[in-house]
């Protein structure tokens, strides 16, 4: 089923397609180690406002320059 939306003025299409979690998830398991990796990561920043905020802070907290070693932190 195609619908047209306009999202900010810019026309869009959206395409539902039918499939179900147990689809989803044995797609997930056939992807190679860094794709699965980033498929996940790239889902948690589409639904997770806090996550992205996490983010958010952490390069704030890297350009600021308080952020600590892997050594500081646990001596090694």
């Amino acid at each position: 089923m195609l619908e047209y939306k306009l999202r900010g003025g810019e026309k869009m299409i959206e395409v539902k397609v039918p499939i179900s979690s147990d689809d989803i998830i044995e797609a997930v398991k056939k992807m190679k180690k860094h794709e699965r990796e980033s498929f996940i990561e790239d889902l948690l920043a589409m639904t997770s406002p806090d996550y992205l905020l996490s983010i958010k802070e952490a390069r704030a907290e890297y350009k600021a320059g308080t952020t600590k070693s892997h050594k500081e932190i646990f001596g090694e």
